[in-house]
């Protein structure tokens, strides 16, 4: 839940901080590289998209797990 609130967050959703705190390091790294290509538009979609799909549990964490666990 902290990760998808994370990325709803203007300046954390630009650089990816929601998905480098689940440990996936690449894609924030790609979500920050994005926003800077595309002066912050690509990355603020990107944030959105990835919030929404964090909230509604379609994310696990690195090994495989989910997020939480349902309740």
């Amino acid at each position: 839940m902290v990760a998808g609130l994370l990325q709803l967050l203007g300046l954390f959703g630009l650089v990816g901080i929601g998905r480098i705190y689940l440990g996936y390091t690449g894609l924030g790294v790609a979500q920050l590289l994005v926003g800077l290509v595309t002066c912050g538009i690509g990355a603020v979609i990107w944030g959105i998209v990835d919030a929404v799909l964090i909230l509604t549990d379609k994310v696990r964490d690195p090994a495989g797990r989910p997020l939480r666990d349902g309740t």
